[in-house]
Order: structure tokens, then sequence, then C-alpha cells
């Protein structure tokens, strides 16, 4: 089979397993590039699984990044959160709706930040026997470890992160609803409103990367959450808006200063309430959103 082909089969495949690695949709981006490079500059060679030799080549090169940005990781000004993708009908990328791995249930920021708990090796083998249901034997070539080794980890894995959050349809139904009701105390300016959709361990995340002003703590409580959002409408100028959008399979917010992405917001709900806000203001990790940009008046 042509690379050419090969691209257009497993490209969202492996750009989703590199960005559950990564947290970066760019830097996944470029990876799956650089494997499909390699790829068609091998001559001749033989292979036997095509699909578990491209997830190994991308698994590979993911852990390499990883290790190559540990330094930098440990100097991180404040919380690090994963950059947003959008995952709407309307998107494109991570979103490819014609492949079963790329699905939305394993996509929030609650799971993701779970994953950055585990060493690489155990998120590589996590991530390819949960979400894409490869067998221990497959697992072993991939990451070149025995079969039993690796029965092993995933078991480690799933005991040392727990229950994932997955967003499954009753999940995303009751996000979408918490978020309309925030984004509707907000924009009304009603304190007890915000109150009544928090819960009262509420966290706020806020991602500045020490690029933007930005929280450098974790905001705990409800009470100290509506503080800190009316305080941003308070001082905001007339170009200052918000919009609903689905990131990372549920329902978020985009918020705009003179119609660019200003920072996206996305959120965990247990039981009626918001229990975690992620709040993504690192223009860095926004860059890759600039078709969500709107013209100015």
């Amino acid at each position: 089979m042509q690379t050419e082909q090969l691209y257009v089969e497993y490209r969202s495949l492996l750009v989703g397993l590199a960005y559950r690695m990564l947290g970066s949709a760019s830097d996944a981006e470029d990876i799956v590039q650089d494997a499909f490079i390699a790829l068609a500059e091998l001559s001749g060679e033989q292979v036997r699984n095509m699909k578990a030799y491209l997830c190994k080549m991308v698994s590979n090169r993911c852990i390499d990044r990883l290790r190559s940005a540990r330094h930098k990781r440990e100097l991180y000004v404040g919380p690090w959160l994963p950059e947003p993708v959008m995952t709407d009908q309307t998107s494109s990328g991570l979103n490819d709706p014609q492949d079963r791995y790329v699905f939305k249930e394993s996509l929030s920021t609650a799971y993701l930040l779970l994953l950055q708990q585990l060493s690489w090796t155990e998120r590589a083998v996590f991530l390819l026997r949960e979400v894409m249901q490869f067998e221990y034997d497959e697992i072993a070539d991939i990451v070149g470890k025995s079969s039993t080794n690796c029965r092993q980890i995933f078991r480690r894995a799933k005991r040392s992160i727990g229950e994932m959050p997955i967003a499954t349809g009753v999940v995303q139904a009751r996000t979408t609803e918490l978020v309309q009701r925030f984004t509707s105390a907000l924009a009304s300016g009603s304190i007890p409103q915000l109150l009544e959709v928090l819960a009262d361990d509420a966290v706020l995340q806020s991602d500045g990367g020490g690029k933007v002003r930005a929280a450098v703590n974790p905001i705990n409580g409800a009470d100290r959450i509506s503080r800190f959002f009316f305080g941003i409408l308070s001082k905001a100028d007339a170009s200052y808006s918000f919009e609903l959008r689905e990131f990372n399979g549920l329902t978020g917010i985009v918020t705009y200063t003179g119609g660019q992405v200003h920072g996206v917001l996305t959120f965990r709900a247990e039981e009626e309430r918001i229990t975690n806000l992620y709040y993504v203001v690192n223009p860095e990790k926004l860059a890759h959103l600039v078709e969500l940009s709107k013209p100015t008046q």
C-alpha cells in the first residue's frame, strides 16, 4: 500500500494516540507527519502489521518528545492543561467520524489529566489496550516488553488512575445543560445562579503558561470561582465575548477579545453540579484554533 493511502487510512488514529500521549494537538500532528516521512523513506522493508508498526513509530516518538520536554514541564508556570481540541461537527483533525478510535468519550480534559499521572510507558500500554483494543501480544511488540509485563503494566495503570471520567451521551447532555446555565448566569450577572451550578468544592485551574496573566494556583470553592469570573467581566472591554462550542467531546466555552480567541474553558460535572473548570489562556495552546477567530466589527 502506498504511503499516501496509509496516511488517509491511519492518520486520525495516530493523531488521536499522539494527542492522548502528549496533550498537545500541534505536537501530535508534527509527530504523525514525521512518522509518515520516515515510513516513506523505508526501502523495501516488509511490514507484517502496518497498523501496529505505525503505532510503534508514533509511540516511540511521543516518548522521545516527552523525555526531551521533561525539564520544560518541570519549570512550567502554574497548572499545566492539555491543548483544547474542537470536536463538534464543523471541526476537523481529531474528530474524524470514519475512525472508530478517535471517539469523544476518551478526549475529555479530566481524562487527559488522569493519563498525565501515568509514566510514559504506562500511558502507551493503557491507551493501546483500553482505547485501541490491541491484544497484549501486539502491545508487547509495540512497546518492546513481554506480553505478561504489558498485562501487569496495564493493571497497574488502571489501578493507579481509578475510574476514568468517560464522556458518555448522558454526561455530554448533563454537561451541556450545566454549561448553558453557567453562561446564562454570567450574562445576567447573577452570582446566586452561578453558585447553583457549581459544586461547593469546585476547583478552577487556569493555564497561562507564564505567557499571559492567569491564576498560578488552583482556585478552590464556588464562591471564589464566581468572584474570579465576575472579576474578569468587570474589567473586560466591549470587545470581550464568549460562545458555546464543543471541546474534547463536551460542551465548553470559547472566549474572545477583539475577535481573537482569548481562552477555552472546559468542564467536568458530577451529580448535577460542575466540579472542575479548566481554563486555557496560554496563547501557544490556542494557536491551532485560529479558525475560530471572528472579524472585528
